[in-house]
């Protein structure tokens, strides 16, 4: 029997959508390469060396875990670690498009990747990373690694050898022979028990602050920092 042109063209298109729905729909791959360079705007506060923790916990082993469950990372929200989610292409996807509205609370304030190939990317990164195989991620120079120096290279103008305090002003003795003189309120008293922190017993000043107007020194252990200052007026 001859089928009408009108009806046969129906039983098609009939036809071809049946065969779409039955058919798994293709998702677009990362590329880890390029998600390795899109990862740099993370690296400031996220190491990917396994237990390096920065301002946010190591992502060197998340693919397919439980969201905070580091056990070495300390400071994990109460918002993601009652989230109850496993990173993967879909959670990460929705995790980097926008933090705050995947687990309100979080204390991550990242605004988020809003190009979906660039979260794409970045997961494609992370599960290479997992996996041992991710390309690498590109560094800084002077010993930067994952967005932290390695205090241990510091060179002699950032080599601490004396701190004395007079009223309201720190001198500030590095290994090439300057002394600097810095507001009291201008410098922080930091420290660093990680493996790119000082030695011990040996501090290093860090500069911050658009005009050079701000200091860090970085201590091994909050112990060594009273004992390091001394009162002297000349």
């Amino acid at each position: 029997m001859r089928v009408p042109g009108p009806l046969r063209r129906g039983v098609n298109v009939a036809f071809t959508l049946g065969l779409m729905a039955l058919t798994p729909v293709a998702t677009a791959a990362g590329d880890a390469t390029r998600g390795a360079g899109v990862f740099q705007q993370c690296a400031a506060c996220h190491s990917v060396t396994p237990s390096e923790h920065l301002t946010g916990p190591s992502l060197a082993h998340i693919w397919n875990r439980r969201a905070a469950s580091a056990e070495d990372f300390r400071r994990y929200s109460d918002a993601l670690k009652s989230a109850n989610v496993i990173w993967d292409e879909a959670t990460l996807d929705k995790w980097l498009a926008n933090p705050e509205r995947f687990a309100p609370g979080t204390s991550m304030t990242f605004a988020g990747l809003k190009a979906p190939k660039d979260r794409a990317d970045v997961a494609a990164y992370l599960k290479a990373v997992a996996e041992n195989s991710a390309p690498p991620a590109g560094r800084g120079d002077m010993g930067m690694r994952g967005g932290k120096a390695d205090l241990r290279k510091a060179p002699p103008d950032a080599q601490v050898k004396a701190l004395s305090h007079c009223g309201d002003t720190y001198t500030v003795e590095t290994a090439d022979g300057k002394k600097n003189k810095v507001w009291e309120f201008n410098l922080r008293l930091k420290t660093d028990s990680s493996k790119l922190g000082p030695l011990p017993g040996n501090p290093v000043v860090v500069g911050a602050g658009m005009q050079g107007d701000r200091a860090s020194i970085v201590f091994a252990s909050p112990k060594e920092i009273s004992g390091f200052i001394k009162q002297s007026c000349p």
